[in-house]
């Protein structure tokens, strides 16, 4: 039976796409991971160094939104039991046992400090930004737009999973997260590995007068993060604004890894808060983890006992 030539050049173009999509995520230093329909964005630099690391996609999970969706946060919107199974999903697509910690997040500058794995188990902290150098735990922030940001310390082993959303942004929630590793563990910024996973891009993101005064106040570059599209309102570039001050606290940028994806427009892989908030009266929540290997964890400890 001949196939119509129709369908060759469609399966075709359908090939060559998914190809340049993953050839481009390799050259940005990532690469997907897949289980049971579950599909995880890895940082392929943070994985090398001994940290687990991903960021959720949409994909593969039972919530409603509007069906078969990952949502792994957000319990006004959805049932505990759908959000328990969906991150008992997200979580197998991880070797080992693996807890997870994170906040409740409130768009702020704080950072919170994972000290044990009891602590690990309390997640009603207010806070946007969590670090940690505990074995077995993986800091987790939620996105559906806002950047999520997972940095681990090649030399320390320390490591930490920030949420930052226009406001975390303009209040420097990155540079307070590096502080309180150097606070915490020593960590020095130029042996950082940062990944910046998909969020709304400078595209599509766009902000009112408020936002732009806020960010000259506290920006010197302010100029190269916004693109005027109408009186008092801007696009602005919030993965570039991260970069800019990840590199202003001594960050390499060879080390410096951001996902070349838009939460906005590619809703068939990610939530967007302002894409699926106007169209379905709620979204889901991505989650963005980093832990410690156990490999890593095993060899940091013995170190640390000689």
């Amino acid at each position: 039976m001949s196939i119509p030539i129709e369908t060759i050049i469609s399966l075709t173009s359908k090939v060559q796409s998914l190809k340049s999509e993953n050839e481009i995520l390799s050259e940005n230093g990532f690469y997907w991971r897949e289980k049971d329909g579950v599909k995880v964005l890895v940082c392929r630099a943070l994985e090398e160094k001994g940290f687990v690391n991903g960021f959720s996609t949409r994909l593969g999970g039972v919530s409603p939104f509007p069906k078969n969706d990952l949502n792994l946060a957000g319990y006004d919107e959805d049932s505990t039991e759908n959000i328990g199974e969906n991150r008992r999903r997200f979580l197998q697509v991880f070797d080992g046992d693996l807890r997870l910690a994170s906040c409740w997040q409130i768009h702020g500058a704080d950072v919170r400090v994972v000290k044990n794995l009891d602590d690990a188990n309390d997640g009603n902290y207010k806070m946007d930004a969590l670090v940690s150098n505990i074995p077995n735990v993986l800091l987790g922030v939620k996105t559906a737009d806002c950047v999520p940001i997972l940095i681990g310390d090649s030399k320390t082993k320390s490591f930490g999973a920030i949420h930052a959303g226009w406001r975390g942004t303009v209040n420097s929630i990155v540079e307070k997260a590096i502080e309180k590793m150097r606070e915490m563990y020593g960590t020095d910024a130029k042996d950082l590995i940062c990944a910046i996973g998909a969020a709304a891009s400078g595209k599509n993101y766009e902000v009112g007068q408020d936002v732009i005064e806020a960010f000259a106040e506290k920006f010197s570059t302010c100029g190269k993060l916004f693109k005027q599209t109408r009186e008092g309102h801007a696009l602005i570039d919030l993965h570039l604004a991260n970069k800019e001050q990840l590199l202003s606290v001594g960050v390499q940028p060879e080390n410096i890894f951001i996902a070349p994806l838009c939460t906005m427009e590619r809703t068939d892989l990610f939530f967007s808060y302002r894409v699926e908030k106007k169209l379905y009266g709620k979204t889901g929540r991505l989650l963005s983890v980093i832990g410690l290997q156990k490999e890593s964890s095993r060899a940091q400890i013995q170190s640390n006992t000689k």
